[in-house]
């Protein structure tokens, strides 16, 4: 996957029989992904122009030009979109990042002992959850990501403070 695009949702199969399709969006406003309009595969290359659409449960409904059957809309089931990491707006301060941004970061406690780095960002239902891949590898484990587990996020020395997940309540 090109470094410069960022997922923003995935086709989460057919709506209907006239061929529109259901996209599970990634983004805070599901309805943002309209804005992007044009959405990339995982390589780069074209994958969906979504012409209109209107918001669904935990994403949207859309009409995209490539698809004309509900046949085409489930074929592409599973389909990761992407858009450009340049279309998303700029953050304005340090408190304010994209998700993506944490993966690889690595996570440390308050007094600098590390604990692992960021494998990927998780919300099973009730809330974001960090995994973490521990130094010395094994199995991996999840930090809720809340202020309590994670109280700083050092996005430019490369690592975020967090707590022990025996020391989380």
């Amino acid at each position: 996957m090109s470094d410069d695009l960022i997922q923003v949702g995935r086709v989460a199969g057919a709506f209907g029989v006239r061929g529109e399709v259901r996209i599970t969006s990634f983004t805070a406003d599901p309805v943002a992904l309209l804005d992007y309009r044009d959405l990339k595969r995982e390589d780069g290359a074209p994958a969906l122009t979504l012409l209109a659409g209107r918001p669904a449960k935990g994403g949207i409904v859309a009409r995209a030009k490539e698809i004309e059957t509900r046949e085409q809309a489930e074929a592409l089931r599973g389909l990761k979109l992407f858009i450009p990491r340049s279309t998303l707006p700029e953050t304005d301060d340090e408190d304010e990042f994209y998700v993506t941004d944490l993966i690889g970061l690595a996570v440390e406690t308050p007094e600098g002992e590390p604990l692992g780095a960021i494998r990927s960002v998780q919300d099973f239902g009730a809330g974001d959850l960090l995994e973490i891949l521990p130094p010395e590898g094994g199995a991996t484990w999840y930090l809720p990501f809340t202020k309590e587990a994670v109280p700083e996020v050092r996005l430019a020395a490369g690592k975020v403070i967090g707590v022990r997940p025996q020391e989380v309540e």
